[in-house]
């Protein structure tokens, strides 16, 4: 016989025979959860019994379902909705819980009680049963799961697959690709005769002759004219097939000037004033021996397109403006400040480490150095060259900046949109590699864009009346990035875009000839993403105008400059070469020097001292803007601040309920829909005007029709905002990040490929 041997007492022993289930206490009971797909979407690996952390101080508010991963998201679905997780902003193609796979910074499993963490790559193994994954997103969202009561094995496969397919080996590997092929083919007979014109889209892609020539007639360009010597991208990879050139010009002189330039990029015209100024970008000429006889072609070409043949300046903005590493670095020092690091006790040392971060003051500087072009272009009546190596990175902020400011009709919503869509998609910014799409190379990842973005709110901050759209509509242009169903933000340049949906086509029988924009459409289709009603708060009701400087009866209309209070913000002169000869250079300045040129007021004893650029600004400032005429930004560090909305919307000390300008919102769009509400009372009233078509409702236009997202209220209803309504609506930071648990370490160890170390004290110094 043999003897068996005792058992040792477990865990479960030492519990009152009550608690002895623990499973039973916590876990929820099952119900089958599946996912919505979308078409062409595949569910890779799942597991169930995961956890979702959502409060840092207990475990009551957490969330019990399925983490799922499929071939375009990481998608959670709750076992039971919470109320807490109602969505403000119904996002069509993602879920709550859903994070797209491009959107994935880092893929972090942990093994609490082993003490081991490890942020998993493509094709990498994982020796241990992970007990939590952390998912560290592009958009700010620290998302964490745990494993405890999941199948160890399910686990392990679905933190692998995630990270797995959050690295494509190629382009044509994104999600979209799949998305847009089975879209075109399932709402083909929908479509009437086979194809819709342009999708139906109202702004301009520039991938067409009559898309410049209707731009060159609304800024009154006539000494400018399409060319279409890149036409099949025969002359540059990089720009677009059309570019507008001077008249003066012929195709032969370009063709043989553009083998002086980097990539071939010949000088290409952005806008022109009014006055008959032009706004053009360029690349470097490589060849020192050919730079002063092609810089006084191009000059004298620029000069014979101006009225009054003015003067050309060309600003070199690698000499004056932070590369993009350096845009690169402090973006990722303020999100860790903002996002990683706890909130310091103090506001003081918080706020000096955001200034730290140097992030403020990289958007000033291009703020400032935008300025000082739009000096010249409307107060010197001289045309600007903007000069950059590449003339893909810098140069695509600086040049939208300065039409920004300069021209109303870019303020508006579908001209915003078109300023994007020719600065920036059709000038060849590296969106694929500056996003870093494929996770290839770190070292090129910039986020131009976003500085761009943020340097919009500033002037959107400071000018609230002037601009169609709203921050909303910023931060949902900033998440579409990391969605990678649209052509907008997925490639390099024209021509790789035109390669790859030629392929595309191919692959998915799309008949050939058919518009691009139709079978893969740009972001600018909202429709894709939001209902009629959420794309309402896209919408600015202090807006007061329809900005445009437009053509009526074959004529130009131009926009008036008015003033207002003046506060000195601009000084020096930029490296510049005006007519071919090279000016002093200046080298951004650090924070210091910076701000000690900013003034708030000139003495009187300085005013007699004054520069032809500081008397423009004083004059400027000196009286009432005009929300439809030039905008220049204040630039004292008070006037330029912290863009909350986007940095600080998933971290919820920094959440106000019922508060923040949300409440300002709220309100003035209930007026504004109750002014157009009376209206169309009176309207109905005094009768139809000869040729209008009559109201044909007393109580104004309908409910899905009217501009504002937040209606006009009856007297009766109590006058209070909705419950949900907080500082970071539309988007809720309930569930999407977990704050005190998890303190990252400084993101800029993912640049360098470090693996992360948590600080949590459950945690051994041993890294697998």
């Amino acid at each position: 016989m043999f003897s068996v041997k005792p058992m040792k007492p477990t865990f479960k022993c030492y519990l009152p025979p009550v608690q002895t289930d623990v499973k039973k206490t916590i876990e929820p009971p099952i119900k089958k959860v599946e996912p919505k797909l979308l078409p062409g979407e595949i569910v890779v690996n799942e597991v169930n019994f995961v956890r979702k952390c959502i409060s840092a101080e207990s475990s009551q508010d957490d969330l019990w379902g399925k983490l799922i991963c499929t071939n375009f998201k990481v998608s959670f679905i709750p076992q039971d909705a919470s109320p807490k997780q109602k969505a403000q902003l119904s996002h069509l193609l993602l879920g709550v819980h859903d994070i797209p796979l491009t959107c994935l910074e880092q893929v972090v499993t942990v093994n609490d009680t082993k003490g081991k963490k490890k942020v998993l790559g493509s094709n990498q193994k994982l020796k241990f049963n992970p007990t939590e994954l952390i998912l560290y997103c592009k958009d700010l969202r620290i998302i964490r799961f745990c494993f405890g009561e999941a199948g160890p094995e399910s686990a392990k496969k679905v933190c692998l697959a995630i990270a797995h397919y959050t690295h494509p080996a190629d382009l044509q590997l994104l999600f979209g690709f799949e998305y847009q092929g089975r879209r075109y083919h399932e709402s083909k007979e929908q479509r009437v005769n086979g194809s819709t014109p342009r999708g139906g889209l109202l702004t301009p892609i520039f991938d067409r002759p009559s898309d410049w020539d209707r731009e060159i007639k609304r800024t009154g360009a006539s000494e400018w004219r399409v060319c279409s010597i890149n036409e099949s991208y025969a002359i540059s990879s990089s720009l677009p097939e059309h570019i507008v050139v001077p008249v003066s010009l012929a195709d032969q002189d370009l063709k043989q000037y553009s083998i002086f330039f980097t990539d071939n990029r010949i000088p290409l015209w952005c806008w022109n004033h009014p006055n008959g100024s032009a706004l053009v970008r360029t690349a470097c000429i490589n060849d020192p021996m050919q730079q002063k006889k092609i810089d006084q072609r191009v000059f004298t070409a620029i000069t014979k397109s101006h009225p009054q043949r003015s003067e050309v300046i060309k600003s070199d903005l690698d000499k004056c403006l932070p590369n993009i590493q350096d845009i690169q670095s402090a973006f990722y020092k303020v999100k860790q400040i903002c996002v990683i690091d706890p909130f310091e006790e103090s506001e003081e040392r918080w706020l000096s480490s955001i200034e730290n971060s140097r992030w403020l003051e990289y958007v000033r500087a291009f703020l400032k150095l935008s300025a000082e072009m739009v000096y010249y272009l409307d107060g010197k009546n001289a045309s600007v060259i903007l000069q950059e190596e590449e003339d893909r990175d810098l140069n695509c902020v600086v040049s939208s900046l300065v039409q920004l400011m300069l021209d109303p009709h870019y303020r508006s919503l579908v001209g915003f949109q078109s300023l994007v869509q020719k600065e920036w998609v059709m000038a060849g910014h590296r969106f694929l590699d500056r996003c870093n799409h494929l996770k290839k190379n770190d070292k090129v990842e910039s986020p131009l864009f976003m500085l761009f973005l943020d340097c919009v709110w500033q002037m959107m901050n400071q000018y609230p009346a002037a601009f169609e759209f709203t921050e909303t509509y910023l931060t949902v242009l900033s998440d579409s990035m990391w969605v990678p169903l649209f052509s907008t933000f997925l490639f390099n340049s024209p021509k790789q875009r035109a390669q790859h949906l030629m392929d595309f086509a191919k692959n998915k029988a799309i008949p050939q000839g058919e518009d691009p924009v139709v079978y893969f459409p740009p972001v600018w289709d909202w429709s894709q993403q939001f209902s009629i009603k959420d794309q309402t708060l896209f919408n600015n009701p202090m807006y007061i105008g329809k900005g445009a400087a437009c053509v009526q009866n074959g004529e130009v209309k131009t926009f008036r400059r008015t003033k207002k209070t003046y506060s000195s913000t601009l000084r020096g002169t930029p490296a510049s070469m005006r007519n071919g000869l090279k000016g002093g250079e200046e080298q951004l300045t650090r924070r210091g020097s910076l701000l000690s040129e900013l003034r708030s007021e000139f003495s009187p004893v300085k005013e007699v001292l004054e520069s032809p650029s500081e008397r423009f600004f004083r004059d400027w400032f000196s009286r009432p803007a005009d929300q439809q005429g030039l905008l220049i930004p204040l630039l004292i560090p008070s006037h330029v601040a912290l863009w909350k909305l986007f940095f600080l919307r998933w971290v919820p000390e920094a959440c106000i309920p019922k508060g923040g300008s949300i409440t300002a919102y709220h309100k003035l769009s209930q007026l504004v829909d109750e002014i157009e509400i009376l209206q169309s009372h009176l309207r109905q009233y005094k009768g139809p005007s000869p040729g209008s078509t009559p109201v044909p409702s007393p109580c104004g236009p309908p409910s899905d029709q009217r501009r504002m997202y937040f209606k006009a209220t009856s007297p009766l209803d109590p006058p209070t905002p909705p419950d949900f309504l907080t500082s970071s609506f539309p988007f809720t930071p309930m569930g999407n990040l977990c704050r005190r648990t998890i303190h990252g370490t400084p993101i800029s160890k993912f640049l360098n490929g470090a693996k992360i170390w948590l600080s949590t004290e459950t945690l051994a110094n041993d890294t697998l």
